[in-house]
């Protein structure tokens, strides 16, 4: 957390996959490195990033307030993030002012690329 690491909550099967809304949720800690978001979990042996997000392919499929079943799983007032990368659904739950970051840097990308939301249709 000393460098610059922010508390996000992953989950790799998103809500609407799962029978049960509370599973799958891992605390970990995110960092930026320019283009990627690199995901580390709290309660891992493994020495590099659990999971790296890139923002060029990053997209955000749908924002919301945790579920009932969620609210012991995750951050208190923590918001909800549906996400998809190369194919990839998956779920981050992060506190309002670390979502206000990672909206912010997903929103910074270079010109004539996608901001990484996704066109109504």
């Amino acid at each position: 957390m000393r460098g610059g690491g922010v508390d996000v909550c992953l989950r790799r099967r998103p809500a609407v996959l799962s029978k049960d809304a509370s599973a799958g949720w891992h605390f970990g800690v995110g960092r930026y490195r320019g283009d990627q978001f690199a995901w580390y979990r709290l309660t891992s042996f493994r020495p590099g990033a659990t999971i790296v997000l890139d923002r060029t392919d990053l997209e955000i499929v749908e924002r919301r307030a945790p579920l009932d079943a969620e609210t012991y799983a995750i951050p208190n007032a923590a918001w909800v993030l549906r996400c998809r990368g190369r194919g990839t659904d998956l779920e981050l739950a992060m506190a309002p002012g670390v979502l206000t970051g990672f909206l912010s840097w997903l929103e910074a990308r270079p010109p004539g690329l996608s901001t990484g939301y996704r066109q109504a249709s």
